[in-house]
């Protein structure tokens, strides 16, 4: 089984932030495949289902960011998942908005979410999918940027169709195929498989 964890925080005033787009990813994913319902478990929300040949399971975390890897840890000590069977999908302020690279291990770049799971299971050798959402320009700037909702014209401009494009790639995710994957993401609509 895959554990993909979609990160962000839990308060239905949060789900338009930047800080989000984890939780907005994996939630494509699921309506695309046709999950399960979200239900409760693992200190967060689970949604199960098929991507291809592989057994998927969505979380996200209801810890909120900074304590992500609780839900995480439970949800891989319960299936006995491995760090490498694991993806995080978060947001990366070091990419422009709409750019994704996909990368395996590494710090957390200052990314509480990342450095709760890094805690938890005790290894940072996992996959991240970095969904940009590009820098403020200023340092003082972050907290309210990441806090910060995306706007109707950041929605209209790339948002939605960067969620539909992981959401059409992830069998590409899946299969491990990850060269595949963010090149895919990044064609422009007509050249896609």
């Amino acid at each position: 089984m895959l554990l993909w964890a979609g990160l962000g925080n839990p308060e239905p005033s949060m789900c338009r932030q930047r800080h989000n787009i984890g939780f907005m990813a994996v939630g494509a994913i699921a309506r695309r495949y046709g999950f399960a319902p979200w239900r409760s478990r693992f200190k967060g929300e689970t949604a199960e289902g098929r991507i291809g040949a592989h057994k998927v399971m969505l979380l996200r975390p209801m810890t909120y960011m900074n304590l992500s890897g609780e839900s995480v840890q439970e949800a891989m000590a319960f299936y006995k998942i491995s760090s490498e069977n694991l993806t995080a999908f978060h947001d990366e302020l070091d990419l422009v908005p709409g750019k994704v690279r996909v990368k395996r291990g590494g710090g957390a770049a200052g990314h509480n979410g990342l450095r709760s799971i890094d805690k938890m299971i005790g290894t940072p050798d996992y996959w991240r999918v970095r969904l940009g959402i590009g820098h403020p320009g200023a340092r003082e700037r972050v907290n309210s940027w990441v806090l910060g909702n995306f706007s109707e014209a950041e929605r209209q401009e790339w948002l939605d169709s960067l969620l539909e494009r992981v959401a059409d790639a992830a069998p590409l995710l899946a299969d491990g195929k990850l060269d595949k994957f963010t090149t895919e993401i990044a064609l422009p609509e007509g050249n896609r498989g």
